[in-house]
């Protein structure tokens, strides 16, 4: 695997050669470059929930830490076990200050990653919030932001499959940079808008288009709430981390062939102005998130257009946070 980590490690440093590791990641690969840090003296972190193949339903919170994962309950039995947990309870800050040992980590090829938060409340997705997006459909862009949501049982996690219902025919991709709060916030202004922001990580808007545009009298709900349609992962890396948000690359391919590929600078509206926007017509809370919208290159638009199979594998990739790869089944 020495070959394919150092093609991932460049591929997610500068996103440019995304197709050759897709079909062929494991738990050693999917983050880019971890750095190896004191926990001491910096707060920037990989967030991630896993679970043990002899205890499949417990799923466990950690971080990484190169090619391990920090278990913070077993660390400190004090602390939740789940992301959301930590959140609910305001203990991030004491995550963060938990140091790795021998007896609290774990190598990231021992587990199994699941998505890494769950059980929020609110997924809340923005329309047209790319100018590539709107230009391959000849739009103009919108005055104001597009909200529509999705219900938290669409998620699922790295290596999850999308599976495909016989109701609809016409199933997409859109890769997202996805916003994930991190505590309590209500009508909130955009100069403080990212204290409110825990950090950041991929997801997929599998969107089933004949759903989302004729089947329900043109609303979004059940074009976008199908089990499985919101593919989160692999880690959520904290906003410090991060940097600048809007100046990422973003990128998605299906079976190695790169579909979109995008800097998160083509956004319409800008995150800021989109949480100050929510938080004045509702609360935002801890674990909920926020798919900011998808760049260009989506299956509907292509000519002629292109839809997901069974069978099928797609690879989403933003720059800083790391590889997202689902496979696509039918519902069974």
């Amino acid at each position: 695997m020495t070959g394919i980590s150092g093609i991932f490690t460049r591929a997610i440093t500068s996103i440019k050669t995304l197709p050759p590791v897709c079909g062929y990641l494991n738990n050693s690969v999917l983050f880019g470059a971890v750095r190896n840090f004191s926990v001491e003296t910096s707060k920037n972190m990989k967030f991630v929930q896993f679970t043990h193949n002899d205890c499949p339903c417990d799923v466990r919170v950690g971080y990484l830490v190169e090619d391990k994962i920090v278990d913070l309950n077993k660390a400190d039995p004090t602390l939740p076990t789940t992301l959301l947990g930590l959140l609910k309870d305001n203990a991030i800050e004491k995550a963060k200050k938990i140091q790795p040992s021998d007896s609290n980590t774990l190598s990231l090829c021992s587990v199994n990653l699941r998505a890494p938060i769950h059980g929020m409340d609110k997924i809340l997705c923005i329309g047209l919030n790319y100018k590539d997006h709107c230009s391959e459909q000849n739009l103009t862009p919108p005055e104001v932001p597009i909200i529509f949501s999705k219900f938290s049982s669409t998620i699922i996690g790295p290596g999850d499959a999308i599976k495909l219902r016989d109701s609809t025919k016409k199933v997409d991709w859109e890769v997202e940079l996805t916003v994930v709060i991190g505590k309590v916030a209500s009508n909130v202004k955009a100069a403080d808008a990212y204290n409110y922001v825990l950090g950041y990580t991929v997801a997929q808007d599998i969107s089933a288009r004949d759903w989302q545009k004729a089947k329900n009298g043109g609303q979004f709900l059940l074009g976008k709430s199908m089990d499985t349609f919101c593919p989160i992962g692999p880690c959520i890396t904290t906003h410090d981390e991060i940097g600048d948000p809007e100046a990422l690359t973003i990128q998605c391919s299906l079976n190695g062939e790169q579909k979109q590929c995008s800097k998160t600078d083509q956004l319409i509206h800008k995150i800021p102005k989109v949480i100050e926007r929510l938080s004045s017509v509702m609360t935002l809370l801890p674990g909920d998130i926020i798919l900011t919208g998808t760049p260009g290159g989506v299956g509907m638009y292509r000519n002629p257009p292109e839809y997901l199979k069974p069978g099928d594998v797609i690879c989403s990739a933003i720059e800083k946070i790391g590889v997202l790869e689902n496979k696509v089944e039918k519902f069974q």
